[in-house]
């Protein structure tokens, strides 16, 4: 929940320049989410009851490039866009925000299974033994995972296990010896996570959680029966690409890729040898990933890179779509070899949905298809009451999911205190564990 400050001491404005806003006491909240990405940042501020559609009633987008790959490489830009784009969300909202849920997308995210076992000792299954599995859960992740130097993002329950039969979602009221779960961990190295706090500390507001930007996405994008049959979201964004694969309801596995749409611009500036803001207009207004006849007829002009006098270069539209497709082919190939690696294969591994600023892309979806051989479409935000159209795009998934994910109530052992339990022991081997968890999941579509 976000903590609303009185106007009165906000830095940016007065009292008077606020408009008051109405709350009901108990039944409602508000909820404040930054999404800091390698091209801009975005705020967005909500109304939720933790039941309905969180409801906006502020908005703000500050161009930054303060980040480089996810990572924060600036930290005096990155505060001062963070801060101008919650000012702007602030002053549309007519509250001032104290504490934010902040996105990443970089910092070496990894996922991995962790499985803990108790013993049952064949009684009935009770909510006080599933508290000690759980328990039992977030101390193992806390000495194998925090003692590593990694910072734990989300971990989230994902299949349990009583007495080695696999694939129970709920096993309260179940006799049993021996009761199991997987757990899902999305990790982080440290230190990235650490400059991001400082960053947004730094623009006068507290952090109350890190989400990973394809578990946001996925949030705003992907229907429940996408979800439950099996489904890879490929977030693009500017400088990373992420991928988080569902099944059986739940997120799976979770990777990265250093490459994103800020490449595509970069290649068209090195290209036609022309400024990066000028191959960005070119890429949005011109740009395609699959070209047709006519785009060899259709000239267009190129500034150069130095304003020196010389004239512009022309172009045809083709020259421009092949570069596009060329850094599209790569990326593909990229995700492809992330997907076969998590093991999202076979039936339950067609669906993937693009999303992220990169996925606005003409024809994306079908270039995407051709080079997967899956089923491909482009997903765009939705769960949020009065979200503007400005806001509506996929480049905003992430920002509406951090909405959603803030607005709603989930359980994660990350957010859980440590507490003695029943003695468990946990899987040595997490990536056996992931891939017995996919194929359990694969068992049930």
């Amino acid at each position: 929940m976000a903590t609303v400050r009185n106007p009165s001491q906000g830095p940016s404005q007065e009292p008077s320049q606020r408009p008051s806003q109405r709350l009901k006491p108990g039944a409602e909240r508000v909820v404040a989410v930054v999404d800091v990405g390698s091209s801009k940042v975005a705020a967005l501020i909500a109304i939720s009851d933790g039941i309905d559609n969180p409801r906006v009633i502020g908005a703000g987008v500050r161009a930054s490039n303060g980040m480089k790959r996810g990572f924060v490489a600036d930290m005096a830009k990155t505060e001062d866009a963070i801060r101008a784009a919650m000012g702007q969300a602030e002053k549309s909202a007519g509250v001032a925000i104290e504490s934010v849920v902040v996105s990443m997308s970089a910092g070496g995210l990894e996922s991995e299974v962790a499985s803990v076992e108790i013993d049952i000792a064949g009684q009935r299954i009770a909510e006080s033994d599933m508290a000690a599995l759980l328990a039992a859960g977030r101390e193992r992740i806390d000495e194998t995972i925090s003692r590593a130097g990694r910072s734990i993002l989300h971990a989230e329950p994902a299949l349990y296990t009583i007495d080695g039969q696999d694939g129970i979602t709920n096993p309260r009221g179940f006799h049993a010896d021996r009761l199991a779960v997987d757990i899902h961990v999305l990790t982080a190295a440290t230190p990235p996570c650490r400059n991001l706090d400082i960053a947004v500390r730094n623009a006068h507001l507290n952090v109350e959680s890190i989400v990973a930007s394809g578990v946001a996405a996925s949030a705003s994008v992907l229907g429940d029966e996408e979800r439950e049959l099996g489904v890879a979201l490929v977030e693009i964004g500017a400088g990373v690409t992420t991928i988080a694969v569902h099944g059986g309801g739940m997120l799976v596995a979770l990777a990265s890729i250093p490459m994103g749409a800020g490449d595509i611009t970069a290649d068209i500036a090195a290209s036609f040898g022309t400024r990066r803001a000028a191959a960005e207009r070119l890429k949005t207004l011109s740009g395609a990933a699959i070209s047709a006849p006519r785009d060899n007829h259709e000239m267009l002009e190129v500034p150069p890179l130095v304003d020196d006098g010389q004239e512009s270069r022309r172009i045809s539209r083709a020259e421009l779509i092949a570069v596009i497709a060329a850094r599209l082919d790569r990326l593909f190939a990229e995700v492809e070899a992330a997907l076969q690696s998590i093991g999202f294969t076979g039936a339950a591994g067609r669906q993937l949905v693009l999303t992220g600023g990169g996925a606005e892309l003409r024809g994306i979806a079908d270039h995407a298809q051709g080079v997967l051989g899956r089923n491909v479409r482009v997903g765009r935000p939705h769960g949020l009451a009065a979200l503007p159209d400005a806001q509506s795009t996929a480049a905003f998934a992430t920002l509406a999911g951090l909405a959603l994910y803030a607005g709603r109530p989930r359980f994660d052992l990350a957010r859980m205190p440590l507490r003695a339990g029943r003695g468990g022991n946990a899987d040595a081997e997490p990536r056996s564990a992931f891939f017995r968890l996919l194929k359990q999941l694969k068992r049930q579509i």
